[in-house]
Formats: C-alpha cells, sequence, structure tokens
C-alpha cells in the first residue's frame, strides 16, 4: 500500500472516530426532550472528556515503549458503541456510564493513531495536518449525522450511530497491517534529533487548554444560544452547531496551508486574538451575522490545531505518544470540564452572560504562544540516504 493512501485510510478513520466526540458535545442539545436543565445537560461533555483527560496519557506513554497497533480498530469500536448505547433507557446515570465507554474508546484511539500516522507520513507535517483535519471533518458531520438518526427526539435509534465505527476499524486493518513492514524498512520510525523541551511543552499544552474551553464552550452552547438569539426551533440550532464545525474543518485545512510559508507559532500567535473578536461578535451581533461570527471563531480556533500537534511532538521528540497524548487529551478535554461551570452559571444568570468569557480564552493561549520557540523541523527520512551519500563522498575526497 501506498504511504499517501495510508494517510488518507487513517483520516477518514480519524473522522469516524471523533463523529464520537462531535456526537457527545451534540447530545445535550438533543435531548431537550427530557428537560435537563443546563448544568445537567452539560455534564454529559465532561463524562467523556474526564476519563479521556486521564486515560490518553496513560495510553500515550505505553505508546511510547509498545507498538499497539491493535488500539486504532479496538477503540474505534469502543467509541462507537458507547455513542449507540447512550440513548437507550431514560435513565441519566446510564447517559453518562456510555459516554464515558465513548471517551475511553476515543482516548485509547488518540495516542497510537498519532504515532502510526507518523510513521505512514514518514515525519510529514503535511501528513499529520492531514490526519488531523480528518478528525475536524468527523466534528463537523457529528450534528447532521446525531440529528438525522434521532429525528424528532427519537433517541432509540441511537445504535445506528455505531455504524461509522464499524467502517472506521476496518479502514485501520489496511494501515496496520502494513505498519510492521513499514517499521521493517526503518522509514519514518527514527526519533528526530534534538533533546525534549519540557518547559515549551508545558506552555504549548496550557495554551491548548484555553483553546479548548472556548471551543467546547461554543460547541456545547452555541445551538442553544442561536435558537435563543433567532427565535427559531430546532433546525436553527442543528445549523450553527454544523457551522462551527464546518468551519474546524476549514480551519485546519487552512492551518496546515499557512505554516508552509510561515513558522507554525506565528500563525498560532496570530489565529488567537481573531478567536477572540470572532467570539465576541457571536455574544453580542444581533442577527443572523451570528453565522458568520460562528463560522469565523471555528476557523480561527482550529487554525493552530493541527500545529499544536505536531508542536507537541517536536518539543517532545523522544516521546511523540505521550506529546500526543497530553495535547490530543487532557488538554483538549479541559475544555469540556469546564462546560459544567458555563452551564451552571447560565442557570444563576443568563446563557449570553455565560459566554462572555469565552472571549477571554483565546487571549490567554495568545499569552503562553508570545515566548514559545519554533522547533526545529524533525528530518525527512526521505533525504536521510541523500545526505549520507553526500557526507561520504565529502570524507571520501579529504581522505584522498
Amino acid at each position: 500500500m501506498r504511504r499517501n493512501a495510508s494517510i488518507t485510510l487513517l483520516s477518514v478513520g480519524h473522522a469516524c472516530v471523533d463523529i464520537y466526540q462531535g456526537a457527545v458535545a451534540a447530545l445535550p442539545f438533543l435531548i431537550d426532550e427530557r428537560a435537563y436543565p443546563y448544568v445537567v445537560a452539560s455534564g454529559i461533555v465532561p463524562a467523556a472528556s474526564l476519563l479521556s483527560s486521564v486515560a490518553q496519557p496513560v495510553f500515550g506513554a505505553l505508546t511510547d515503549r509498545w507498538a499497539m497497533p491493535w488500539l486504532l480498530p479496538a477503540g474505534t469500536l469502543l467509541g462507537g458503541v458507547g455513542i449507540a448505547l447512550s440513548g437507550l433507557g431514560g435513565s441519566y446515570a446510564l447517559t453518562l456510564v456510555c459516554v464515558a465507554i465513548s471517551g475511553l474508546g476515543v482516548a485509547a484511539y488518540h495516542p497510537e493513531s498519532a504515532r502510526v500516522a507518523r510513521i505512514a507520513g514518514q515525519g510529514s507535517h503535511r501528513a499529520m495536518g492531514w490526519f488531523s483535519t480528518g478528525g475536524t471533518i468527523g466534528f463537523a458531520l457529528a450534528p447532521l449525522m446525531v440529528s438525522a438518526v434521532v429525528a424528532s427526539g427519537a433517541l432509540s435509534r441511537t445504535p445506528l450511530l455505531v455504524l461509522p465505527a464499524l467502517a472506521g476499524a476496518m479502514l485501520c486493518l489496511p494501515v496496520v497491517r502494513n505498519l510492521r513492514q513499514w517499521q521493517a524498512d526503518g522509514a519514518g520510525t527514527s526519533v528526530p534529533a534534538g533533546s525534549d523541551d519540557i518547559a515549551s511543552f508545558v506552555k504549548l499544552s496550557l495554551a491548548v487548554v484555553f483553546r479548548s474551553i472556548a471551543f467546547a464552550g461554543l460547541s456545547t452552547f452555541v445551538a442553544l444560544y442561536v435558537r435563543q438569539c433567532l427565535g427559531g426551533g430546532a433546525a436553527v440550532g442543528t445549523a450553527a452547531l454544523t457551522v462551527l464545525y464546518g468551519g474546524s474543518a476549514i480551519g485546519s485545512v487552512l492551518g496546515g496551508f499557512l505554516a508552509s510559508r510561515w513558522p507554525r507559532v506565528l500563525v498560532s500567535r496570530w489565529s488567537y486574538p481573531i478567536s477572540s473578536v470572532a467570539i465576541a461578535g457571536v455574544v453580542w451581533v444581533p442577527g443572523p451575522a451570528v453565522y458568520l461570527f460562528v463560522a469565523l471563531a471555528s476557523v480561527s480556533l482550529y487554525v493552530p490545531f493541527s500545529l499544536q500537534v505536531t508542536l507537541g511532538q517536536d518539543y517532545l521528540p523522544s516521546r511523540p505518544g505521550t506529546a500526543g497524548g497530553i495535547t490530543l487529551g487532557p488538554s483538549v478535554s479541559a475544555g469540556g470540564l469546564a462546560s459544567p461551570v458555563i452551564g451552571g452559571l447560565a442557570d444563576a444568570t443568563s446563557l449570553r452572560t455565560a459566554l462572555v468569557p469565552l472571549v477571554l480564552m483565546p487571549l490567554l493561549s495568545r499569552m503562553f504562544f508570545r515566548d514559545l520557540p519554533e522547533p526545529a523541523a524533525p528530518p525527512d527520512p526521505r533525504q536521510h540516504h541523500v545526505g549520507f551519500d553526500k557526507r561520504h563522498v565529502v570524507a571520501h575526497r579529504r581522505t584522498i
């Protein structure tokens, strides 16, 4: 199998997995038939996020020590089964358990898939960017998929949501079969030169946390907020959520494009102030223009997303699994843990008031990016033999 084909399969498989992260965020909006207050509904998101926050660094550390490619299909299936069972019965506790199981599957998938994508892409940042874009596309499709399945409040149909997981697991299998041959060839498996920059990695992780709070707060409440502002029905809220997730896919692609021309740290620094302005527009600009600001907020928040994944791996070159587990795990899941706080504030005041603090979150991310260095890119394995030959020729000439 060609490596480009493998990156494509991994990207589509990543979309199938991240559908379930997006589905978790969509569920509070879709289960208003149970008449949950804001603070109770928002607790569903951290049920998945909390377990992922703890589990992803653990899985990342394990994948740095042992190769476990079987986690790709296994994690995909577990993520799908949890969401598929979440709508059965009327128990809030059962719903929390199911989405927590889904979160465990997502946690198992991401660190190992980032390691496999690094091997398949031979260390290419562009390949990792496409891999990350697959996940954002999954987020974008989640509201539409969940709405189609549970239309008219038919939550008993959620078992149909396991279908993307079955497809994603099947897509993982050819890549896993080829992984052993790639490792035998040695391409893309070498550790990039340089020592771990832990201080920079910590700053990066904190920046990702505040970015995550902003996006998770929007993804949890933007559908309800737009419905309140425009006075529409469920379709109005679903459209806002779809715009939010659709913009995230565009932002990931745009981030890779910009990073091919300017340093990743510089691109990220400029994206965050734009995000802050866009979120302010969502909160205070009236009328249908809110959709434009939702789109701008989503794009600008996701421009640095794939860049932060590769930055984390470059700051911790000897532990790419751990880096991926943290930048895709607790750093991102922290946003979901903040959702109940936003929900509680909305219950006590208003939803608009509760969304105001989100305007500040990207500015805090920008603060942590202020002094971050641009790490040296890992060597391209495809140039390894060429470089060796040139050095050998020079040494030979000197000997002569």
